[in-house]
Parts: structure tokens; C-alpha cells; sequence
């Protein structure tokens, strides 16, 4: 088990084919985007612990190019970081 700021990964584990956050982040992670493996996915709830959040799906293809796009709207719990 690790114990620590999950917003900052695992990066001496990397990087990973894909990540699924399990809380919602205020902001997407950018440790996390930089420790997935290109091509990767990474599926992340981003939003205020009170507020209107989203389901975000992030891809790095191949060259390392990084986009993003919302799924849908979620209620998550907030990520401790």
C-alpha cells in the first residue's frame, strides 16, 4: 500500500497503459497525465467537492499528444490532495 497525495501518482510504477481516479480532482492532475504511458487513457472526475463536475477522459497518443474531452456530468467524492 502507498499513502500520500494521490493527484501526485506513482511515478516510480510508470508510466501506466491507463489510469481511473476514483475522486474528483478540482483540476486534472497534470502528475497523472505525465505518468500515462503513450498511447494511454486516463478517465478522471474533475470539479469542485460541492459543485457541478465532470467526467473527463484524457488520451496520449503514440507521439505523446494529449487530448481531452468531457463524458458526461458526475458526483463524485473530492480526491485528498
Amino acid at each position: 500500500f502507498q499513502h500520500g497525495d494521490g493527484s501526485k501518482g506513482l511515478p516510480s510504477f510508470g508510466p501506466y497503459d491507463s489510469i481511473h481516479v476514483g475522486a474528483a480532482a478540482p483540476q486534472l492532475p497534470e502528475a497523472l497525465v505525465e505518468q500515462l504511458a503513450a498511447p494511454g487513457r486516463m478517465i478522471v472526475p474533475v470539479g469542485p467537492q460541492w459543485g457541478a463536475q465532470e467526467l473527463v477522459v484524457v488520451d496520449k497518443d503514440a507521439a505523446g499528444n494529449v487530448t481531452q474531452r468531457t463524458e458526461c456530468g458526475v458526483r463524485y467524492v473530492p480526491l485528498h490532495m
